[in-house]
């Protein structure tokens, strides 16, 4: 791994040695010993991420007690050396890559190993040890060679885990799936207090709390990521993940706070809360060292291909974004959410995705979005009444982004979506004003894993969103993912469900599956 200057400057308070050494950078000195006591310091599970075709990052975090109340994981302030291996098979006979990393009480003892040197397309197996614990096996894959062609891209894509709504059922359910990888677009984590678990009994008082600093949020993390069905997701594939809102503070936007106690937060307090959340975020997901945090800061927006078959092209419409116009919530008649200064994605970050739009050679051209990006009129009459918070609330913005993919000559624009806790099936305008306006793509956006509770088929609101938007070809509101098997010709989206998670057990099923054909950007059933 080759390091900059810059980059090796770059990095903040959690220390220069103790990020090099978490990543693999340097191997860790065999003088660092495993943590004293007895106990699986692999409670938390494992995970990879970011694949590539030749390399992948690994994860871990060590904690012997997860739940403890400072945020350590009962783990001592010290660093303990972590051995990890990979191979081509489950059982680990034919070994291609054994070596250690240093986990650091500054990272909250977690770890992040890039290995490089991989196959382009094979499947690798990986475990981590530290004294006589070994934790659990995970899988992964590298994706294709980028001048290569492969034949098909299987990848589910999820959202929107609310512990305290149900049950994480549906993670069972996609760590049963044969997949390439997994795309994760936010809400990892609600950032509200946990006063009563899922059968409505109080929980402990360690949970009640809102998240504000490091050891909350880290507190948070160990609560969702005790997950035995989330664990197994992580194991089973790699993740490309990103944030939305809670994994912070619901709605907020660049250094703005939304707190609804707190409305005039100082934005120099609240850059120091999204410091804390980014640090915990980045110890417990499979990020690169790339994705590290500085301070209040982090690089989210990456690309990365999948042969000449898909390009994932990753957004971040939190941090760079202006404040949310007429406030954050609904309006038939806010103007300003016409405003061309207003922005999702910062200057910087769109001149990078239009440059990515020209540049790309790719068939599909994949956008890992946030919040809907098509219109969602929610009144079946004359006025046009949207929520603010997503596409809607900066339509200028949005009309750019589009007709640059087609000015571009993108060939399929297809943007998955999560937030909305509602599964839409949907195709995307030049300009929605515009009775006549080109389709340029199409959008998936999926439902949450949990977050909303039990969910149903119909609602009518649906009813409401099928009837003011024509461009909207399929409503549901239940729980769960959607599944992605894309090849040259046609992208396919099948939208599973579970029929409840407020208790365990659900099973799972295919509510609809819908189609888009190559070089035509408009959704079908299949």
């Amino acid at each position: 791994m080759s390091l900059s200057r810059r980059r090796f400057l770059g990095y903040g308070g959690a220390g220069t040695a103790a990020v090099l050494l978490g990543t693999g950078a340097w191997d860790a000195s065999t003088t660092y010993a495993a943590p004293s006591g007895s106990g699986n310091p692999f409670t938390l599970g494992v995970a990879s991420g970011d694949p590539r075709y030749d390399s992948v990052v690994l994860w871990t975090r060590l904690a012997l007690d997860p739940f403890a109340v400072d945020g350590r994981g009962g783990m001592p302030a010290k660093p303990v050396r972590v051995e990890y291996e990979v191979a081509r098979d489950e059982r680990f006979r034919h070994v291609v890559r054994r070596s250690s990393v240093l986990a650091t009480p500054e990272l909250g003892h977690s770890v992040h190993p890039e290995i490089h040197g991989l196959q382009p397309d094979h499947e690798y197996y990986y475990r981590f040890r530290t004294g006589h614990e070994v934790s659990a096996t995970g899988r992964t894959r590298t994706t294709p060679h980028p001048f290569s062609s492969p034949r098909e891209l299987r990848f589910a894509f999820a959202s929107c885990n609310a512990w305290q709504d149900g049950f994480f059922t549906a993670y069972q359910h996609l760590a049963a799936e044969d997949l390439d990888l997994v795309v994760h677009l936010g809400d990892y984590l609600y950032e509200s207090g946990v006063r009563t678990n899922r059968r409505g009994v109080v929980t402990d008082p360690r949970f009640h709390t809102e998240t504000f600093d490091l050891a909350r949020y880290r507190l948070q993390y160990s609560l969702y990521k005790s997950e035995a069905p989330l664990q197994a997701a992580h194991a089973a594939h790699p993740w490309i993940h990103t944030i939305d809102d809670h994994e912070v503070e619901n709605n907020w936007a660049g250094d703005l706070s939304q707190a609804d106690t707190e409305p005039d937060q100082d934005p120099a307090v609240f850059r120091i809360r999204r410091a804390q959340a980014f640090q915990a975020m980045y110890e417990n997901m499979p990020l690169r060292h790339d994705q590290m945090p500085s301070g209040p800061d982090v690089r989210l927006h990456r690309r990365l291909p999948y042969g000449r078959l898909a390009d994932i092209t990753m957004l971040d419409t939190r941090q760079y974004r202006s404040d949310q116009p007429c406030g954050d919530g609904a309006s038939a008649t806010c103007n300003d959410r016409f405003d061309p200064d207003n922005t999702m994605l910062g200057g910087k970050q769109k001149a990078w995705l239009l440059d990515g739009f020209r540049r790309s050679n790719a068939r599909w051209q994949v956008l890992g979005n946030q919040a809907p990006m098509g219109q969602t009129d929610w009144n079946p009459g004359p006025e046009t009444h949207v929520w603010l918070d997503p596409w809607d609330g900066y339509v200028a913005e949005r009309n750019e982004v589009l007709g640059a993919a087609q000015d571009a000559g993108v060939r399929n624009l297809v943007v998955i979506t999560g937030d909305r806790h509602q599964n839409y099936a949907l195709e995307l305008k030049r300009d929605y004003a515009d009775p006549a306006s080109a389709t340029v793509g199409t959008e998936f956006v999926g439902t949450s894993i949990t977050s909303g509770g039990d969910g149903s088929d119909t609602t009518d609101q649906g009813n409401q969103f099928l009837a003011a938007n024509p461009h909207l070809k399929f409503f549901n509101s239940q729980r769960g993912y959607v599944r992605v098997s894309v090849d040259r010709f046609r992208w396919r989206s099948d939208f599973r469900v579970v029929p409840y998670v407020t208790t365990p057990g659900a099973p799972i099923s295919t509510r609809a599956t819908y189609l888009v054909e190559d070089r035509t950007p408009h959704v079908h059933p299949a």
